[in-house]
């Protein structure tokens, strides 16, 4: 009999799966960061850096005021447990891992594949890259580009040495050792990646059975697409497959939300064999835009009720809550958003912009503005402003005012505008 889901109860699952119904530590340690990859299984990079990198800002949801140093130390240092690789986007993901991509290491490899295609055409720039890693060791693009043997090309404006590095990370030739600042460092794969873990193979099948496994475990409760959507796997059969083999062995447990629909019929959803329903959740916390929490848009709309799309690429007269706007979790609900930016020389954490959202209660504000008064802390920062742009603003100020915290107004740009 398939068990029954009240969207709640959903929510509660999907939260306490990725981690937020434990205990901030009171001091974080690797194995706290260790944990949490654990949960997670990747952890998306992103270069956007107005209030923090993105990849620093989901241990900070979960762990609360960690040394961002130490996730520096744990994930770029050169004795890692951790490698870069398309997971999702570009992220982290534990090296072990690395022969569970081979099967998208060689759809990258077909797809690049022809008389036609830019690697035959540049075969000898590939060979030439492969060649300097081998004899040089650990590069940057910086450091080949001088002696590049051909001219930049135009694709995305990156020269055709950058692009060799791009296609043979994609392929599995080559991983990241690391990043200078951060810009990456490439070296062939085989001095990155442990000689037992490279011996490995796994087929094409099992692969994508092991990571629908994981994204279920990750998530909780989850729709094929959820399913789909946290490892970017495009063959929509193959996951279905993967599903019906998981249902046989007792891993996933066919379940209905109530809510979840589309056109008016329930969507089939799965609960991993291990997710547990909590009673409550007591958290709060700030999401980046690519917490798995909220980086499927259609899942965010669907168990949270947020309809969120990152406004950096609308230009800034049209935005509606700003450049970078982070949705706010209080207990089970994604309640606010807030467009943050860490301004250094004024020691300031600047909240741009302030919305509530439809799940939102009167006594929300209060453990937001705890919230942003520890990330102004995390980031070393002295003061907190809000400007007066959102229907949040107010409320928030005042609980910032209230809980004694170093908070003042600013005039966001945005409030300018006649």
């Amino acid at each position: 009999m398939t068990e029954t889901l009240s969207a709640l109860q959903a929510r509660r699952i999907a939260l306490a799966a990725q981690g937020f119904t434990r205990a901030r530590p009171t001091s974080v340690s690797t194995r706290h960061i260790h944990r949490v990859m654990d949960r997670l299984g990747v952890l998306q990079i992103d270069s956007v850096n107005v209030f923090a990198r993105s990849h620093y800002l989901p241990l900070f949801s979960r762990l609360g005021d960690y040394d961002p140093a130490l996730l520096d130390r744990v994930f770029l240092s050169r004795t890692t447990h951790y490698v870069e690789y398309t997971a999702h986007e570009a992220t982290f993901i534990p090296i072990d891992d690395w022969p569970l991509w081979q099967f998208r290491m060689d759809d990258f490899r077909r797809r690049w594949e022809g008389e036609d295609s830019w690697t035959s055409q540049n075969a000898r720039t590939l060979a030439w890259v492969q060649d300097e890693l081998r004899a040089r060791g650990p590069l940057r693009p910086v450091d080949l580009r001088e002696d590049a043997p051909r001219e930049r090309g135009t694709w995305w404006d990156w020269d055709d040495v950058k692009l060799a590095l791009e296609h043979l990370w994609r392929t599995g030739d080559v991983a990241i050792s690391g990043r200078k600042g951060f810009e990456r460092t490439y070296a062939l794969a085989e001095h990155v990646i442990p000689e037992a873990v490279r011996a490995q193979t796994i087929p094409r099948a099992d692969a994508i059975r092991e990571l629908v496994r994981r994204a279920a475990r990750s998530s909780g409760v989850a729709t094929q697409s959820d399913l789909a959507d946290y490892y970017r796997i495009r063959d929509r059969s193959a996951v279905s497959q993967a599903i019906d083999d998981l249902v046989d062995s007792g891993d996933l447990l066919p379940v209905q939300v109530r809510g979840w629909e589309r056109a008016g019929r329930p969507i089939p959803a799965w609960r991993h064999r291990e997710a547990a329903l909590p009673r409550a959740v007591n958290a709060a916390a700030l999401l980046t835009p690519f917490d798995p929490v909220v980086w499927f848009r259609d899942r965010a709309l669907r168990a949270f009720g947020l309809d969120y799309r990152i406004e950096i690429y609308v230009p800034a007269e049209k935005r509606r809550y700003g450049y970078y706007s982070l949705p706010v979790l209080v207990g089970d609900r994604i309640v606010a958003r807030v467009d943050l930016k860490a301004d250094r020389a004024t020691s300031t954490l600047q909240v741009q912009s302030a919305w509530w959202e439809p799940q939102a209660r009167p006594d929300d504000a209060p453990p937001i503005a705890r919230e942003l008064a520890l990330a102004a802390h995390w980031q070393g920062l002295e003061h907190v402003s809000v400007s007066g742009w959102g229907d949040a603003a107010e409320a928030l100020h005042a609980a910032l005012f209230s809980q004694g915290g170093r908070v003042k107004r600013h005039v966001h740009a945005r409030e300018e505008r006649p």
